[in-house]
């Protein structure tokens, strides 16, 4: 009959659809076994492939910290420290990239999941990200929390043995911008060498570096070193803070050749190509992707008498002095947030506005030189933590003998060819 035969094609479309839906839900779990066996292969720091995790697709890029799957089974039961910043944020799932109301910080993801976190470790600018550059800062307690906060800028700048007493493993996850002298790199490596020390896992939560698509500026040179540089990188290196640590554990980098036992979480849907617009600065004076960007080149004048635009709302998009010829820009720093005493406070600087310039895919030495020539003769333009800050004499030499920024440029290519191949050999992404 026809009601019969309706019956059976419904039967039949039932049958048809779970078959579906079944398969699906079985390539699904096959895909994510994958995944998670890809991760277990190449976050180990041994025999790393390059372009391991690289993805072409226009999907947001992944945070490890928000990829839990793959590091919290490994956290549960462990007595865990956490080195951590106001970017250590979770995004919930399902949320917008842009939403800043749908994050929360990773202290507070860790503690609702059970894990046993016994103190937090805070790099430059505090836990909060409120302390000036430079600024000494004193261990405290978190009031919310109770946690202690162990400052890494202060009186120890390396986790000691007391600090790290019945610690199981530590957990990184702060957001770097892929240059030297931004100091987040250098707390990493010692960290990394207090873990070998005393024998403790580390775990890297690996984060996008929006200025990982180029390698650029002067290699460190080792009489140079300090903790606005540790290891012999060019200015720019162009990896992430995971391919970084990586690197300098399989380099042997650390104090005495120490290498700690270290895990990376790698990101997912990531390339070195692909933009990547941070949900809150990293510090205090990297307020937008225009800062971030001109950073590797501006930050050069945080070695200098040259204002670059602390104290205004402009950081790192501006430089200035009042001693330079008056022309169409000009402006005043004040103090405010991340700058209680900016250089000229309350002095009208004429200067250069970069807050229109594009996303730049090297460092531009052509500022400096731009800044060293309106500086009148007898005013003195380079400052102490000039050479720390290039890693190297030569740039000092270069600018004061005339040198063209092409010029510049190609002296620092022989050093750069040399770090490539040391590069490539950790790099997780393409």
């Amino acid at each position: 009959t026809r009601n019969s035969r309706v019956m059976k094609s419904l039967v039949r479309f039932k049958n048809t659809y779970l078959i579906l839906v079944t398969g699906s839900l079985i390539f699904l779990f096959a895909c994510n076994s994958l995944a998670a066996s890809w991760s277990d292969v190449n976050t180990e720091g041994q025999g790393v492939e390059p372009g391991a995790f690289g993805h072409t697709d226009s999907l947001v890029p992944v945070p490890a910290a928000e990829r839990m799957e793959l590091y919290l089974p490994l956290l549960q039961g462990k007595r865990t420290a956490l080195v951590a910043n106001p970017t250590s944020l979770v995004r919930a799932k399902g949320s917008p990239a842009d939403t800043g109301r749908a994050y929360t910080h990773l202290v507070d993801t860790l503690l609702s999941s059970g894990v046993d976190l016994k103190l937090v470790f805070a790099p430059e600018h505090g836990f909060r990200g409120e302390e000036d550059a430079g600024a000494i800062i004193r261990d405290t307690v978190d009031e919310r929390t109770a946690l202690p906060l162990i400052s890494l800028h202060g009186k120890h700048k390396k986790p000691t043995p007391e600090h790290l007493r019945g610690i199981e493993l530590v957990l990184f996850d702060i957001q770097d911008v892929g240059v030297r002298f931004y100091t987040y790199i250098s707390t990493l490596s010692y960290v990394m060498e207090a873990c070998a020390e005393q024998g403790i896992p580390l775990i890297v939560l690996d984060r996008p570096n929006p200025n990982g698509h180029y390698v650029d500026g002067p290699v460190l040179e080792p009489e140079f070193r300090s903790f606005l540089g540790l290891h012999p990188i060019p200015l720019v290196y162009g990896m992430t803070i995971g391919e970084y640590a990586l690197m300098v554990n399989g380099e042997h980098w650390l104090k005495n050749g120490v290498q700690c036992e270290l895990r990376v979480i790698p990101l997912a849907h990531y390339d070195h190509s692909k933009k990547y617009e941070l949900p809150v600065r990293p510090s205090p004076n990297l307020p937008n992707a225009a800062a971030i960007s001109l950073y590797p080149s501006l930050g050069f004048f945080e070695g200098t008498v040259i204002n670059a635009g602390r104290g205004t709302e402009q950081q790192f998009q501006r430089y200035g002095a009042p001693f330079f010829p008056p022309g169409d820009f000009q402006y005043t720093p004040k103090p405010n947030f991340g700058s209680t005493h900016p250089k000229f406070e309350g002095q009208v600087c004429h200067g250069v506005d970069l807050s229109k310039t594009g996303n730049l895919s090297m460092v531009d030495p052509g500022f400096l030189l731009d800044a060293y020539a309106k500086t009148p003769e007898g005013q003195e333009f380079f400052g102490p933590t000039f050479t720390a800050h290039a890693g190297t004499e030569a740039l000092r030499k270069q600018i004061e003998s005339g040198s063209t920024a092409a010029m510049i440029r190609e002296s620092w290519k022989k050093d750069i060819r040399s770090f490539l191949p040391i590069r490539a050999k950790y790099l997780l992404y393409d």
